[in-house]
């Protein structure tokens, strides 16, 4: 191919390299001028215009991208129409994307004017999601070049393994001190997951968490026709030689490997009963963000083997976060640097609906307004710095602390709910916090000595990096919160809490025993009466 400027009367029949905007209208980059095309370029004082001009052995961009997609398309994937040079390749069914990557790398090796782009290897994919495209850089290639690189493509090496497998599963096993919510979560999570998939998850199976029951309850779910089974054990597996390990062996089968260089998902256990897939779900499966057992568990319901050798190859690329509960590295602990740094924040900027015409926040006990209260045992815990975050009724909030080593925040937003009023807080805790206790600014039976308790409770060395109040099994406020849930508790929307957290980060949870001043909120006039009676 020839390309350079020419004199316009040599310019009928070339190629416009460059769109050209003259006498009102414009040729677009890629058009064929015609004589009609020079003459309006005259007219608007051109002399010369940058072409193109094809070889006898060239191949337009257009018919050079759609045979090269013709060549690289395998089952489960379909090529668009070819224009401008590209040729888009898309999905037409869910499962998981398979790539021979050393053929990508060998046809783009090919020749500069060639390229083919794809998604990651075994990413798992969506019907209609386009997943490559080939893309011819200049306005014509080389015959010579395009067969070589249809050649280095040796046939298709893009394709979709459809999700195939429809049962699968599902064994969670219990200890004392795990709540039920939490593996009510795991449950809620995992049929999304599967559902997302084409699959549906078999009755569910909880048991103690202990190698004989598990294994029975492995063994059943196999009878009952899984073609894959998950299990959640209610502590992390450490070992091949721990519970969920030890049952899936005494429910006759093998492990095939324990362990993956992806995190979250380093400690994820595969096995295999006489070819029914067994998994052993890391703990960050029970959360709905992306982690290795993902990337598993699609290859899986599409029917695609994952060997020992397949785990091992995922390390690169294979960090796909910063975890909150990434743990501290193992061995000899290190020392922290400074002693914790807790802060406090108080909720203040409700607009008391329930309370009539009255401002809860403002009421009367004991001599003194509500949310000072509220703040008056941050203050005394030793918490530095407290911030009270504001909306309705700023300026009487602001006279009820007045004198007290507080800084405001205001909620413009509080009508949208109390999450928005828990964001405005973290935003306002200094960079130096380590963590900070959030509490509600109409609890005025939060003492002190609760709020120094879940102080001293924080522990990151430990993984205790949530404290809360516990009062006969019902758990109550303030709550504190490390650092590294700060960006989680920021993403909260509407008019709601922080529980769903607690039991997504079930692990990292200590729970303080308090008495009931933790349960009761100042919300109607009956619990305002309440809390007057209480000392």
């Amino acid at each position: 191919m020839k390309f350079g400027p020419v004199r316009l009367a040599e310019a009928v029949g070339a190629t416009a390299a460059h769109s050209i905007s003259a006498g009102g209208g414009t040729i677009r980059k890629g058009e064929i001028l015609s004589a009609e095309d020079i003459t309006r370029l005259a007219a608007a004082g051109l002399s010369e215009v940058v072409v193109a001009r094809l070889d006898p052995d060239d191949v337009t961009e257009d018919e050079a991208a759609r045979r090269i997609a013709a060549a690289i398309v395998g089952s489960g994937v379909e090529a668009d129409t070819a224009f401008t040079g590209r040729v888009n390749v898309h999905a037409t069914t869910a499962g998981v994307l398979v790539v021979d990557t050393q053929a990508v790398d060998r046809l783009n090796a090919v020749d500069e004017a060639i390229t083919l782009a794809t998604l990651s290897h075994y990413a798992a994919i969506e019907a209609g999601r386009m997943v490559a495209t080939v893309k011819i850089i200049p306005f014509a290639v080389a015959g010579s070049a395009l067969h070589a690189a249809i050649a280095a493509a040796g046939g298709p090496l893009v394709s979709v393994a459809p999700y195939k497998l429809g049962r699968i599963g599902f064994v969670q096993t219990m200890t004392p001190g795990l709540l039920p919510k939490v593996l009510d979560k795991t449950a809620r999570v995992t049929a999304a997951r599967v559902d997302a998939m084409g699959a549906m998850l078999l009755p569910e199976r909880r048991v103690a968490h202990d190698t004989a029951a598990t294994a029975r309850a492995v063994a059943e779910a196999r009878a009952d026709g899984a073609e894959l089974i998950l299990v959640f054990g209610a502590s992390a597996i450490a070992d091949r030689r721990d519970v969920v390990p030890e049952a899936i062996e005494r429910a006759g089968g093998r492990i095939i490997h324990f362990g993956m260089p992806v995190d979250p998902g380093n400690l994820l256990l595969i096995g295999d009963i006489e070819g029914v897939p067994v998994v052993g779900a890391p703990g960050c499966a029970r959360s709905p963000k992306e982690n290795g057992f993902d990337w598993i568990l699609a290859r899986l319901v599409a029917g695609l083997p994952v060997t020992r050798a397949d785990i091992m190859r995922m390390g690169v690329g294979g960090l796909l976060m910063e975890i909150t509960t990434r743990p501290q590295p193992r061995g000899e602990k290190p020392v922290p640097a400074h002693p914790p740094k807790i802060g406090g924040i108080v909720l203040a900027a409700g607009r008391s609906t329930r309370m009539g015409d009255a401002n809860k926040l403002l009421e009367d006990i004991d001599g003194k307004p509500v949310v000072r209260h509220s703040v008056d045992a941050l203050l005394e815990a030793g918490l530095a710095p407290v911030v009270v975050v504001t909306g309705h009724m700023t300026g009487a909030v602001e006279h009820a602390l007045a004198g007290l080593p507080v800084s405001f925040v205001h909620n413009q937003a509080f009508a949208e709910g109390l999450s928005t009023s828990l964001r405005a807080g973290i935003a306002a805790m200094p960079a130096s916090i380590d963590a900070a206790v959030v509490a509600l600014g109409d609890m005025p039976r939060v003492t002190p000595t609760l709020v120094r308790a879940l102080a001293d409770a924080y522990d990151p060395l430990a993984d205790r990096l949530v404290a809360l109040p516990i009062v006969d099994g019902k758990r109550g406020n303030p709550v504190l919160w490390a650092r590294r849930f700060f960006p989680d508790l920021a993403t909260i929307q509407g008019d709601v809490g922080a529980r769903h957290l607690l039991g997504m980060y079930s692990d990292f949870v200590v729970e303080v025993p308090a008495d009931d001043g933790a349960l009761l909120d100042v919300d109607t006039p009956e619990t305002l009466a309440e809390a007057r009676r209480k000392k």
